[in-house]
């Protein structure tokens, strides 16, 4: 197959702390059936990450947000690439966050049997290089936005 045609990035990400945005989506999907975070800040120190959530989690469930986030890290799961088509998508891709201008061929990030999506940023090769992943503080707003501040140790 000739090497497909992707849109320029613009970010030099780190790859564990991107990586773990992956994870910690796909967590969050499994944990509370939303959808991909909109609004990510992802850096080597400390991230921040947000979703819409109808009701506040409890204590406990963000604890079990980090024990599963962990869990998963310690697999040692592979971190693969492949190509496809905008029509020929698994159908738990969600494109709804691709620019305007996104490439009819999309390189998609499948990490194990625990995630993919449709992603061309920096990532590590195995979820053990990512480290442990630690919650050092959340919130939750008055407009239902949940919050995760977290690091990498």
């Amino acid at each position: 197959m000739e090497e497909p045609i992707l849109n320029d990035h613009n970010k030099q990400e780190y790859p564990p702390s991107h990586t773990a945005e992956h994870l910690l989506n796909q967590t969050m999907i499994r944990m509370f059936g939303c959808e991909r975070s909109r609004n990510a800040h992802i850096e080597r120190k400390k991230s921040k990450i947000s979703w819409p959530l109808a009701e506040c989690p409890t204590e406990e469930q963000v604890q079990e947000i980090e024990r599963r986030m962990n869990e998963v890290i310690a697999q040692g799961l592979p971190v693969t690439y492949e190509f496809a088509t905008r029509d020929n998508l698994p159908p738990e891709v969600d494109t709804s966050k691709l620019p305007d201008d996104a490439s009819a061929t999309l390189r998609l990030v499948r990490i194990g049997d625990y995630d993919v999506c449709a992603c061309i940023g920096a990532h590590v090769e195995n979820t053990r290089e990512i480290g442990i992943f630690k919650i050092n503080s959340w919130r939750y707003d008055e407009h239902g936005v949940f919050r995760i501040v977290f690091k990498l140790v």
